[in-house]
């Protein structure tokens, strides 16, 4: 990185002043980072801001870019000038806000400059006079700057290009869009070495990383914002937590302090971590006060475009009370009416919670605040881990995709189309052809910085004649090589019906094919996943878009539906909704947790959440012990069911899925039995028909990892999990086609081909780059493998802390919850675990009226001085194994 300490030139001073006295006419005073982003500009350098949410990035970017004209005196040309900034939003929601704020200043400082949007949501009337003439500066995403790179003119549309900026950058880097991002960088740099290109970002933990995946191979300022903002991380605490406790227990129980807590505030956000979560939550919400309906709105997005504009402009004019929102609303869009942001149940991150405290007091100067409300009882102590998490500064990591060769064949049919690219005959006898320039250019993308010549070699090849197994079908043919009028050989896309649908589905976004849902009437409410739909039957009744519906028929991919007469419906689930825990979030969590084990005198206690949190965490240490950061608490109980077996690694709900499935299959390996399993963010659960033998377990055998890939693949349906990520990748890969606009394909269709690319590759092309990126992406996204050997490394290391309980304990108790959802009805669940809550409640009175016996303390004390740890109960029956 460059010395950020750089002053301005002299020459520069004038522009400088002009910025701060318009600063000074609206009684603002820039911030120093926002002055030293300027200069970092004015010296033709490159950069990356990191400064927290509402601080003043947008104006630190975007005056260093209009600096530059000034100091080049552009302002006295004669019209506009052609598209010189290009900024890039990761959300069509924010693009309309971001040009708002960039309009502002243009009046005073570049009145001869025009500002516009292109994005999907761009009405074609737009992106056509856009086509005749370029506003100067464009606010786009990645997709539409991908599709913009496929013009055929798109050189000369692009290469007079001064600045490119990317806002929220933390949220791009770490997916396939920002690959997307990368790559469309590296295009533009070529056409444009001089290229200023700024990152705007917030809530990082790998800065350094961050601004080498955006600069790539070249070198860029780093600038941190400073700015005093306060920021309150407060929880609203359950009247009775009580002892026993799993997911969404506290949900009804603290509809009421919530609500209590919107009518004493302005307006307010109310974050959830999921679609369902949002429909559900924003029903309570109504249902409690019915007076507020028309003030209290719904956002996430599968809601319809004009729906979400609608919530969107009533934030901004400060006419709603309350939004109960997804991540739809995490990112930049600014809306000073907000006072109170809430978070139902756990952030699961520490990233997570500070972008959606930002949302509040989003300007310099004011305080930000959010609000924490468990839906159950260990989230209590999750909540005061984030506010000790956020304090330190513990945030998390974000990591680019490593290589994804469906984005670069994506990539490659894009510039093939955009003015093509120039290759040569490849030596020997196989044929084919090399591009040794644009490899340069790809590998200046950091996310294919390692890209070898084979690879690049492969994606070229199957672009060009479909690989090993598709040479036979021309549609599959899309790039054809050909000599220009000089006699260079270049890459073009002839086919216009290729070219047609090559646009139509550039992206890297996949979902699951949704079905847009329609009112008989006339009239698009938004979509839900079509696997949901197709379990309905006329007359079922459903909530979506905060209202009751009632399915009536589908028709042209398309779910119509009326208004229900009842009050009550199913609610949809979305794919992909649960968020795990971040690392840093389990760490703080134990953090705490080996406090409360230390007994009374812990400062931990001090926390308000702990207090509330008290008497589940007395019962699972009266019944159990306490996890800590040295310690794996191990725990056995025998019921009606068979034999549990819980283990508290605290590594997510990913990794235990992955740690689960593995050791099920070591264990019945050495004695052959079958296996129950359950998950979530704390630990997992073995439920047998036959006794389990624990001595792999005590001796750590059973978390070995010398064989741990290959075990891991054994262990799981790899094959099953391989062919549906293979599905997205083919998506991606141009492999399939979605359908034309009217005419989409159904997810049976876009299963079935995407299968039967599966199985041609795997029988006829073993050697498909795609098939090894599936496997690829389900150990590295979907188990998250690397934290799952660092996983297992820290258990290997950690005394085991074993329990044999005489009941379910309060930790063990969510687990047994989650594998009984998977088989009972909502309502013969509650059933179930009413029972259960009542026999539990009386076992828990029974321990602690044991454990007041002086024989009992006694008990307590004599183990204590063994070494089984203050935590221990006199209850349970234990041992201790050390690695």
């Amino acid at each position: 990185m460059r010395d950020p300490s750089t002053t301005a030139s002299p020459s520069d001073a004038a522009p400088l002043q002009a910025a701060r006295a318009w600063f000074s006419a609206r009684g603002w005073q820039p911030a120093a980072f926002q002055v030293e982003a300027w200069q970092h500009m004015l010296a033709g350098r490159s950069g990356l801001l990191h400064a927290s949410t509402g601080s003043g990035k947008t104006y630190a970017v975007w005056f260093g870019a209009l600096l530059r004209v000034l100091v080049e005196k552009k302002k006295r040309e004669q019209g506009a000038p052609p598209l010189r900034v290009l900024w890039i939003t990761p959300m069509r929601a924010l693009a309309a806000d971001s040009l708002r704020a960039i309009t502002l200043p243009l009046a005073d400082l570049a009145p001869h400059w025009t500002a516009g949007i292109r994005t999907g949501d761009t009405p074609s009337a737009e992106r056509a006079r856009q086509d005749r003439r370029m506003p100067t500066v464009l606010v786009t995403t990645p997709e539409s700057l991908s599709l913009m790179l496929s013009r055929e003119h798109a050189r000369e549309e692009l290469a007079q290009l001064d600045v490119v900026i990317v806002d929220e950058w933390h949220e791009l880097m770490g997916n396939k869009r920002g690959v997307q991002a990368q790559l469309a960088l590296a295009r533009l740099r070529t056409w444009n070495p001089a290229l200023l290109v700024w990152g705007l970002s917030a809530t990082l933990g790998n800065l350094d990383e961050a601004a080498r995946t955006l600069h790539g191979h070249a070198e860029g300022a780093l600038v941190r914002g400073h700015v005093d903002k306060t920021l309150v991380i407060d929880t609203l605490l359950p009247a009775n937590p009580g002892r026993f406790s799993w997911a969404g227990h506290l949900g009804a129980q603290m509809l009421e302090p919530l609500v209590a807590e919107l009518e004493a505030s302005g307006t307010a956000l109310v974050f959830t971590n999921t679609r369902s979560q949002a429909e559900i939550w924003y029903q309570l919400i109504i249902n409690a006060r019915p007076d507020w309906a028309g003030l209290v709105a719904l956002h996430h997005g599968s809601l319809a475009h004009e729906v979400r504009e609608w919530v969107e402009a009533g934030l901004k004019a400060g006419k709603l009370k309350a939004v109960v929102a997804t991540s739809s609303l995490d990112l930049g869009v600014d809306f000073l009416p907000v006072e109170r942001v809430l978070q139902i149940g756990s952030a699961k991150g520490v990233a997570r919670l500070l972008q959606r405290a930002g949302r509040s007091g989003h300007q310099p100067g004011r305080p930000s605040r959010i609000t924490l409300v468990p839906t159950n009882t260990l989230e209590l102590v999750e909540a005061a881990a984030a506010r000790r998490a956020a304090q330190a500064g513990r945030i998390e990591r974000r990591e680019t995709p490593q290589r994804p060769l469906d984005v670069l064949v994506q990539h490659l049919v894009t510039l093939a189309l955009g003015g093509g690219f120039e290759v040569l005959p490849r030596d020997g006898a196989q044929g084919g052809h090399d591009a040794p320039a644009l490899l340069d250019e790809i590998r200046r993308a950091h996310a294919y910085r390692d890209l070898t010549l084979e690879q690049f070699r492969w994606a070229l090849d199957f672009v060009e004649r479909g690989g090993a197994s598709l040479g036979a079908y021309p549609e599959y043919h899309r790039v054809r090589i050909e000599a220009d009028a000089d006699g260079v050989l270049r890459a073009g896309v002839p086919d216009r019906g290729i070219a047609r649908r090559h646009r139509m589905s550039v992206g890297t976004i996949v979902s699951d094919a949704s079905m847009q849902v329609k009112w008989i009437t006339g009239g698009t409410i938004g979509s839900i996943d079509e696997g949901f739909i197709a379990r309905l039957k006329p007359g079922d009744c459903f909530i979506f878009a905060g209202r009751v519906l009632e399915y009536v028929r589908t028709r042209e991919m398309a779910a119509y539906v009326k208004r229900a007469a009842r009050n009550r419906g199913a609610v949809p689930v979305w794919g992909g909704g649960k968020m795990p825990l971040s690392t840093e979030m389990a760490s703080a969590v134990l953090d705490l947790l080996q406090g409360a084990a230390q007994g009374d005198d812990d400062p931990v206690w001090s926390e308000p959440e702990l207090q509330a949190a008290r008497p589940m965490l007395q019962t699972q240490v009266q019944l159990s012990r306490l996890p800590t950061p040295r310690t794996l608490l191990v725990e056995t109980c025998d019921s009606r069911e068979g034999h549990h077996l819980c283990l508290y690694p605290f590594g997510g709900r990913n990794v235990h899925i992955g740690l689960a499935q593995l050791f099920a299959w070591r264990l019945s390996k050495h004695q052959p039995n079958t296996f129950s399993l359950a998950v979530n963010d704390y630990g997992l659960e073995l439920l047998s028909a036959l006794p389990i033998e624990l001595g792999a377990v005590l001796d750590h055998s059973l978390f070995d990892s010398s064989r741990l890939l290959d075990d891991v693949l054994q262990s799981l349906n790899s094959g099953e999990l391989a062919q549906r990520r293979f599905r997205e990748i083919a998506r991606v890969a141009g492999l399939v086609f979605t359908g034309f606009p009217g005419a989409p394909k159904s997810t049976r269709q876009l299963q079935a081909s995407s299968s039967l690319f599966y199985e041609v590759f795997r029988k006829y092309d073993a050697g498909n780059l795609l098939l090894t990126q599936a496997d690829a992406e389900v150990l590295s996204q979907e188990l998250e493998i690397g934290r799952l050997a660092a996983t297992l490394a820290r258990m290997q290391t950690l005394r085991i802390e074993h329990v044999a309980l005489p009941m379910p304990s309060p930790m063990s108790l969510p687990l047994m919850v989650e594998r009984l959802r998977e088989k009972l009805t909502t309502e013969k669940l509650a059933d179930r675990l009413q029972r259960m809550l009542q026999e539990l409640e009386a076992g828990a009175a029974r321990a602690e009226t044991s454990l007041s016996r002086p024989a009992a303390a006694g008990a307590a004390s004599r183990r204590r001085a063994r070494g089984a740890g203050p935590a221990a109960g006199a209850g349970s029956r234990s041992r201790a194994a050390r690695p």
